[in-house]
C-alpha cells in the first residue's frame, strides 16, 4: 500500500503555540487509521504547501506543529489538511523482516517510531542481501537485537 493510498484529508482551524508555529489539531485517532504507535511521522500538506511532522496526543488531542514562517498560513485560518504516514510501513516490508519484528515487540515498537531515514537505512542494509538469504537471516536477527536495544541507526565497521 502507498502513503497516497493511507493519506487522510479533513479541514481544521490552526492555533496558535509560542513562537512562529501553529498546532494543526487530528480529527481522527492515528492509532486506529494507521496502527499503533508512539509517534506517528507524517508528511503532506497544508492549504496546499508541503509539510512534515509527528503526530503526538496532547491536552486536546492528537495533534502535530508546523512552522509559519514563510507561509500563507496563521492562527485561526480554516486549512485543508492532507496527511499521510511517511516512509516504510511495517505491512510494507518482506514477509521475514514483518514476522521477525512480530516476534520481538519491542523491537517492532521501536521499528514504528523511527523516522523514515531510519528505517530506510534498516531496510537498505538487509535488502542488499537478496542473493544470500543465510546472510539476509543473519542481518534480520542483527537489526532486531539494535532495535531491542534501541538503536537508531546501525554502526558502520
Amino acid at each position: 500500500m502507498s502513503s497516497a493510498d493511507r493519506a487522510l484529508g479533513y479541514t481544521t482551524t490552526l492555533e496558535a503555540l509560542p513562537g512562529s508555529k501553529a498546532r494543526v489539531p487530528v480529527p481522527f485517532d492515528p492509532n486506529e487509521v494507521w496502527g499503533t504507535k508512539r509517534e506517528h511521522h507524517v508528511g503532506g500538506a497544508i492549504a496546499g504547501v508541503r509539510v512534515r511532522g509527528s503526530i503526538r496526543k496532547d491536552d486536546g488531542g492528537w495533534s502535530f506543529s508546523v512552522s509559519l514562517c514563510n507561509r500563507p498560513i496563521g492562527p485561526g485560518d480554516v486549512v485543508n489538511v492532507v496527511i499521510s504516514p511517511e516512509g516504510p510501513q511495517r505491512s510494507d516490508l518482506e514477509p521475514d523482516l514483518r514476522a521477525a519484528l512480530e516476534a520481538s515487540p519491542g523491537a517492532g515498537a521501536f521499528f514504528d517510531s523511527l523516522a523514515q531515514f531510519y528505517r530506510k537505512s534498516y531496510l537498505r542494509w538487509i535488502d542488499a542481501t537478496k542473493r544470500r538469504p543465510d546472510v539476509r537471516a543473519e542481518r534480520i536477527a542483527e537489526v532486531v537485537r539494535l532495535l531491542n536495544a534501541g538503536v537508531k541507526e546501525r554502526p558502520r565497521p
